[in-house]
């Protein structure tokens, strides 16, 4: 009988956030991000967050050799919690072809992080849209909310008058609704919020999202002359501070062989002394590094910080 352990994170973004999508030009940026394809809506793709946060349980545990891809250098690597939660190739034995050596896969699935709020300006202050699908998939429940409204109007979790724009879109305002958020999630960045959450249609989020990210132009400098470069400007979005996003965490341990008895003094204990005793511990190491170290592009530019709002919410099936 195998366990799985499903995990779901809330973040919300520190600092804008530039996961590239490749460099081509889309419209009024030279750099764009990734977009989820079926709807156009930002994403940070699960690819980003496993390698932050393998490379940072890594730094954590103070082994940089368990975060590549290669794990030769990596002495009994399935006594190391962070190549056995991420997988790792096994050192092959002397005069062994490293294709011969075998190795394991990880036991971490980690997926896409969906944007669950986003932060708008209008002309009562700010306000965090979202959508019933996105608020559902997060397990977050909408009471109040009519199934036949009409696309123009969006509904409130506090009192906003008739109309209200979001943005450069002027919209109606429907009645109040109510968002019951998991206990877990209930940190202050959400009771800071809490009255100012407006639902919209699933065919306007998209635009309201996209009309609305951040976008910054750079140059590159010439040394020489400390000025611009010539054809070096550039622009870039990202995903604006204060963004909530959510994401899951699959933990499958098809081994059941974490290897807890390998706590060496050279290793660094968790923060408020939890241990690495399992595989949720590593992620939630490299989860808590993501707040100082980032993630994606821009780094050094004041780009990537993301903290974590909410513990995780868990669930055991046996199947």
């Amino acid at each position: 009988m195998a366990k799985y352990e499903r995990l779901t994170y809330l973040l919300i973004t520190r600092d804008p956030v530039h996961i590239g999508a490749g460099g081509y030009r889309l419209g009024r940026v030279d750099n764009s991000i990734v977009r989820e394809p079926g709807t156009g809506v930002p994403k940070i793709p699960g690819t980003s967050l496993h390698g932050a946060i393998r490379t940072y349980a890594a730094r954590e545990y103070e082994n940089l050799d368990a975060a590549g891809q290669k794990h030769d250098k990596v002495d009994k690597p399935e006594e190391d919690p962070v190549c056995y939660t991420f997988g790792y190739l096994a050192k092959p034995a002397t005069g062994e072809d490293q294709r011969d050596a075998g190795g394991y896969a990880g036991v971490a699935n980690i997926f896409d992080a969906q944007v669950l709020l986003f932060p708008v300006r209008s002309a009562g202050g700010p306000l965090w849209v979202t959508t019933p699908s996105a608020l559902a998939g997060a397990g977050v429940t909408v009471a109040g909310s009519p199934s036949n409204r009409q696309r123009d109007t969006v509904l409130p979790t506090g009192d906003l008058g008739t109309h209200i724009n979001l943005g450069w879109l002027n919209l109606r305002v429907g009645d109040k609704v109510t968002v019951t958020w998991p206990p877990n999630w209930d940190a202050p960045e959400w009771q800071a919020i809490k009255d100012k959450v407006v639902v919209v249609q699933e065919g306007l989020f998209s635009h309201v999202v996209n009309s609305n990210l951040e976008v910054r132009t750079s140059v590159s400098i010439d040394p020489i002359t400390g000025a611009a470069a010539g054809g070096a400007l550039f622009t870039y979005e990202a995903l604006p501070r204060a963004t909530f996003l959510a994401f899951d965490v699959v933990i499958d341990d098809y081994r059941d062989k974490f290897p807890k008895k390998n706590q060496t003094f050279r290793k660094n204990p968790l923060p408020k002394n939890e241990g690495w005793n399992s595989s949720k511990d590593v992620i939630n190491a490299g989860i808590d590094a993501i707040e100082w170290l980032g993630i994606g592009g821009m780094g050094t530019r004041g780009f990537g910080r993301l903290g974590l709002v909410g513990t995780a919410i868990a669930t055991t099936p046996v199947v």
